[in-house]
């Protein structure tokens, strides 16, 4: 028996939920947790619509609240919490996943809320603690974090004897056909949009301006785009954990229209992540004869108000079209002799519409949190403390990914362009 509790309910959780619901065998019971019970519940009706009769629980639960999580997770007794949150949700979860004896999964590392930051030592501070509890902690379990690690331990497992150089690289060539709409949560999306660049170098890293350093890369099916050098979470728990690493970057490509509109929402300060106080206007008193116009002040975040006004991402998928191609470019050395590497899968926007109702970023995340639950479940990912998904035998997590929907190809002694 394993019994799951799921906490979210937006296009990450939802192509979550079908994979679960897929593999009934292996997940016995499932519950589906948000601060919305509403949005559960549909998700279990759509679930249920597709043909799949899993019985599925649903709860309310603000995941910011230690206090809530905790009186869910001991009357539920999950044995798993899977974190499909938003990240600033990281530590709370895992909070309460010690004070009730459950293990723990997320997809992305934990942020503050007023600081457009992120890296992992908050979470790796749990270490101790997970491991005195008997816990076990999977960190970055989505694609890039999580499958771009999974490449990387299977490259360094089975193709190299060092790795020195690493590149992660991630283009969404579709068109959802909106003049400017995210991917995944707005606010989330922005925030690391617009943070500095930082890469991996001869033992340093090394910052650069936001988007400033970029080049074009030829994706398989897709052809050339143009690539921006970002900072990655995932970087920086594979230099530690491959310590012959010379070079480690992340690359993501953005449409020029999406740039334009980008940068029009950081110069006219939408994309603040402060609070700002708006004069709101009082709805008016219909038995007044000479209305005054009456105000009354209130906080806003501006990156907050810019998201409810876009196109929400779990909206994106009907009219999506075109594909992603995720991957890691790997050069190092095979028996003293140098050698590249070049592992990736591209997913069809369609095809995970098609299946989920999600478009294909929603899906290439949703699927690698499913089998890193499957792999914990199996008991092929279990150890005390606290771990990123490198930490584990990739080969089992390999095979589910070909089964799953995220096939993956290799390219040995090619072209990196890098």
């Amino acid at each position: 028996m394993a019994r799951i509790l799921m906490i979210g309910a937006g296009g990450v959780a939802t192509v979550a939920a079908f994979k679960i619901a897929q593999n009934a065998d292996v997940f016995t019971e499932f519950m589906i947790a948000s601060r919305r019970k509403e949005k559960c519940d549909q998700l279990v009706e759509a679930i249920h619509k597709k043909g799949y009769t899993m019985d599925i629980k649903t709860a309310q639960v603000d995941a910011d609240d230690v206090e809530q999580l905790k009186a869910l997770f001991s009357s539920y007794k999950p044995e798993l919490v899977v974190n499909l949150a938003l990240p600033y949700q990281d530590l709370t979860i895992m909070d309460a996943c010690l004070a009730c004896g459950c293990n723990y999964l997320d997809t992305a590392n934990y942020e503050p809320k007023d600081e457009a930051h992120f890296e992992y030592s908050w979470q790796w501070a749990y270490m101790d603690r997970f491991r005195e509890a008997g816990l076990t902690a999977i960190l970055g379990c989505g694609f890039d974090p999580g499958v771009s690690g999974i490449y990387t331990a299977y490259a360094a497992k089975h193709h190299f004897d060092e790795i020195h150089y690493l590149d992660i690289v991630d283009c969404n060539a579709g068109n959802h056909h909106k003049a400017f709409a995210t991917n995944f949560n707005p606010e989330i999306n922005i925030r690391e949009i617009t943070q500095k660049g930082l890469y991996y170098k001869d033992g340093e890293w090394l910052e650069t301006e936001p988007l400033e350093v970029h080049k074009a890369l030829t994706y398989p099916n897709i052809g050339p785009r143009e690539s921006y050098l970002m900072h990655h979470e995932e970087l920086e728990s594979l230099v530690k954990n491959y310590p012959t690493i010379k070079q480690a970057r992340f690359w993501m490509t953005f449409g020029q229209q999406y740039l334009t509109y980008l940068d029009v929402i950081q110069n006219i300060g939408m994309s603040r992540i402060d609070e700002v106080v708006y004069e709101a206007p009082l709805a008016e008193d219909a038995n007044t004869q000479h209305p005054t116009p009456n105000t009354v002040k209130v906080k806003i975040v501006p990156l907050q108000f810019l998201k409810a006004v876009l196109p929400n991402p779990q909206d994106l998928g009907e009219n999506y079209d075109g594909e992603t191609s995720i991957g890691c470019r790997i050069r190092g050395i095979k028996d003293g002799k140098e050698r590249t590497y070049y592992v990736y899968n591209n997913c069809k926007h369609q095809d995970a519409y098609e299946e989920t109702g999600m478009q294909g970023v929603s899906y290439t995340t949703g699927v690698p949190a499913m089998i890193g639950a499957m792999m914990f479940v199996k008991g092929l990912w279990k150890k005390p403390g606290v771990w990123n998904v490198e930490d584990f035998d990739p080969d089992p997590f390999m095979e589910q990914l070909n089964k799953h929907g995220l096939p993956w190809h290799e390219v040995f002694d090619g072209d990196l362009e890098l």
